[in-house]
């Protein structure tokens, strides 16, 4: 879940089936105690929206780390962060950065550095689409050093200029989840 509407549509489907739902954020979903709970009918409402229910540890971390990418590109904090992305990461999710890019490649089969560059990419061509911000505006605003920085990975990644990309109305926009 990685937008406000995924996580009224996991609520709807929680509440569907009958449970207390005391919780839902990006990537869980925390409900009241019952004894009759049908894991299997929760994981046929998940999946039928296009979500999957994670049990495994190493899929919980992987899910975790994407939601911590995704806040933190789609917050200001980024533009402010006093240290690097991997220090950012460990500290937030209490685990060595070598832990979480293994875990990460191990299950996405993309490393977790290639995957920040892609999110940032896709928050910049929305940023692009609204046309509300200068470029240096928004090379600041995701964290980049200076506007080329921002210019030469975006061109790797899109294939095209920024000023051709804007140009052109950002049409090539995909959706922050499946960026892998």
């Amino acid at each position: 879940m990685v937008c406000p509407r995924c996580i009224m549509v996991v609520r709807e489907e929680l509440e569907k089936l009958g449970l207390h739902v005391l919780e839902v954020e990006l990537g869980t979903a925390v409900v009241a105690e019952s004894d009759d709970v049908d894991e299997t009918a929760i994981k046929a409402a998940i999946t039928s929206k296009g979500f999957e229910l994670l049990h495994d540890k190493l899929e919980e971390l992987v899910e975790s780390i994407k939601v911590a990418v995704i806040n933190l590109i789609y917050s200001d904090e980024i533009s402010s962060l006093t240290t690097n992305l991997s220090t950012y990461l460990a500290e937030k999710l209490g685990k060595d950065y070598s832990t979480i890019s293994t875990a990460f490649k191990a299950c996405e089969g993309v490393a977790l550095n290639r995957y920040i560059v892609l999110q940032k990419v896709e928050r910049v061509k929305e940023l692009l689409t609204y046309d509300e911000l200068p470029l240096s505006a928004i090379a600041t605003k995701l964290g980049y050093k200076s506007l080329q920085h921002l210019s030469r990975q975006f061109k790797e990644v899109a294939g095209t200029t920024l000023n051709r990309y804007k140009n052109e109305g950002g049409a090539d926009r995909h959706p922050i989840d499946n960026l892998c």
